[in-house]
């Protein structure tokens, strides 16, 4: 057993005195150990919702075995925690000290991601004299039933005293904070089934907040994306926060000084994806409006890429790849035999389109200065801008990755597509000055660390084919991709 694991094959245990529950689980299995990937199935395949589908027994008491440790443990939910962004913000909490508690259905992600993230943990925490955090993981889908029962195993029945002088009882969660990454995300894909896309982005979404109130946890972190600004991208200046608003804002003009009021407006979100983020983003701000005990942060994404540095942990999705680094690795591997690059005459430094690359880690750093935001200025609700606030050109990504790879890219030049947009570029200030956070990260750190994962990815490969006695071959095919 791994330090601090305490869910393996375990009984359910409950808090007593809550809702009773129905003798049903969704499928949910908690793991300590490495073990093979899963069967690849579908970015979009969906859990069975019925109560047929579920098992009591196989969902155990993330607790149990640990007599709930010195002090009853806090905390950090993090849903989606394998996936890519995920599973590096959960290594990053770890880091920091915090018990982590993982959710996540596997659809596009390995558990082994789980046995890289305790490994590092494990050395990091060696090399630094600090005991283990807790981690807990649970493979089920949140849109399911089983999630309800889940984070009720994580909550405490409590005395408490109202304003009037009488005793009640109420929940108290050892959960202190969410944060959400699970949602379905190819711009492609969201055209051909938006239905999906809406059922488990923004439906999900709702089911899920209104476990969490009932429980009593209200430290929301969202993972929202730079989609939301839609055409207002156009303009070539960095994108702020107020930018896209979702409730009247007052604001001083820089120029003339003048107080003005700016209102909610959504223009030219182009596809499903676009707009399951920005409908999220509108309902936790109305939520955080009606109860002033949510405290809710939405953080816009740009382009992540990276990895961590060690090699273990990185972007494997399960799906096609279709963003520009993960591409190029793809093409300077031979998997792929070209990049198309879409438009040469954009207004820029060399013609082609400008985007803001920001390291993966310090999107994961971002998410934990995030689960600290207090709600000042009167709001329980904020968005924040996850970017580096340089932008690089697409000649400039693939000069960086080939100057991590010793190797060179083959390009395809190909003119605009509809929609495309020349320059998208974040302005960080707002997470500067109330976060306290900032990028550390340099593009060309991005490139050196994806690139070691993909070495040490393709040395693993290798020892297996010839521990197999068996060799590969690549089929090589032009793609497109997202700048």
């Amino acid at each position: 057993m791994w330090p601090g694991d305490s869910t393996d094959n375990l009984p359910v245990q409950l808090p007593t005195g809550l809702d009773a529950m129905d003798n049903h689980y969704a499928d949910s299995v908690s793991s300590s150990s490495p073990s093979d990937s899963p069967a690849a199935s579908s970015p979009l395949t969906s859990p069975d919702l019925s109560e047929d589908g579920f098992d009591i027994d196989r969902l155990p008491s993330p607790l149990a075995g640990h007599e709930q440790e010195a002090g009853s443990p806090k905390f950090t939910l993090v849903i989606g925690g394998l996936g890519y962004i995920g599973s590096h913000t959960v290594l990053e909490l770890l880091r920091e000290g915090h018990n982590v508690i993982i959710v996540d259905n596997l659809s596009n992600s390995f558990q082994t991601i789980l046995d890289s993230i305790k490994t590092l943990t494990a050395k990091h925490c060696k090399a630094n004299g600090r005991k283990m955090p807790l981690i807990h993981f649970h493979r089920l889908d949140y849109r399911s039933r089983s999630m309800r029962f889940l984070i009720e195993s994580y909550t405490d029945l409590v005395m408490t005293i109202d304003a009037s002088g009488r005793q009640r009882m109420t929940y108290q969660s050892r959960i202190e904070g969410v944060i959400h990454f699970a949602a379905y995300k190819s711009v492609e894909e969201s055209i051909r089934r938006p239905l999906q896309y809406y059922q488990n982005n923004v439906c999900g979404l709702v089911s899920l907040l209104q476990q969490l109130d009932k429980y009593n946890i209200h430290n929301f972190i969202f993972s929202s994306s730079a989609t939301v600004y839609g055409s207002k991208a156009n303009t070539g200046e960095p994108l702020r926060e107020e930018d896209l608003i979702h409730h009247a804002e007052e604001r001083v003009d820089e120029v003339t000084g003048e107080r003005i009021v700016m209102q909610p407006s959504a223009v030219g979100l182009s596809c499903p994806y676009a707009r399951t983020k920005y409908f999220s983003e509108a309902i936790l701000a109305d939520v955080a409006a009606a109860n002033p005990a949510w405290r809710i942060v939405a953080l816009r994404y740009f382009n992540p890429v990276g990895c961590d540095p060690s090699g273990l942990l990185g972007e494997n999705p399960r799906g096609e790849a279709t963003n520009l680094y993960p591409v190029l690795t793809q093409v300077l591997t031979g998997q792929r035999e070209r990049l198309n690059v879409f438009g040469t005459d954009w207004a820029t430094r060399d013609g082609t389109a400008v985007r803001d690359y920001i390291h993966v880690l310090d999107v994961a750093r971002g998410h934990i200065s995030a689960l600290g935001w207090n709600g000042d200025r009167g709001a329980g609700f904020r968005a924040f801008n996850l970017g580096s606030g340089t932008g690089t050109t697409v000649l400039e990504a693939v000069r960086s990755l080939e100057a991590a790879s010793k190797r060179t890219v083959s390009l395809d030049w190909a003119g605009r597509r509809p929609g495309d947009v020349g320059v998208c570029v974040a302005s960080t200030e707002r997470a500067s000055k109330e976060l306290g956070w900032s990028p550390r990260e340099s593009v060309a750190q991005c490139a050196s660390d994806l690139w070691n994962f993909v070495e040490r990815t393709l040395g693993l490969q290798q020892q297996q084919q010839q521990r197999q006695g068996t060799t590969t071959t690549t089929t090589t095919q032009p793609t497109s991709v997202k700048a």
